[in-house]
């Protein structure tokens, strides 16, 4: 682990979290829509809810990742 390496580091860490990230933020947003219907929702809603959750779980993933990466690394650019 070098540090020119930090930005490939941190896209790679970024992959790494991303899917488990989505799933964890798509399970949250149907149970809590499931709470508020009384009911599963519909399979658009679900694709919604998913879009929205690859969106956000992309930035944090991405976020953290170039964080930490700067962390391990030193601030060395």
């Amino acid at each position: 682990m070098s540090p020119e390496y930090r930005w490939l580091w941190s896209a790679a860490l970024g992959a790494a979290l991303f899917f488990p990230v989505r799933q964890l933020i798509w399970v949250m947003a149907v149970r809590r829509q499931q709470r508020r219907e009384g009911q599963l929702p519909d399979e658009a809603a679900r694709q919604l809810l998913k879009r929205r959750a690859a969106i956000t779980s992309a930035l944090l993933c991405l976020v953290f990742a170039a964080v930490y990466s700067g962390i391990v690394f030193g601030g060395r650019s």
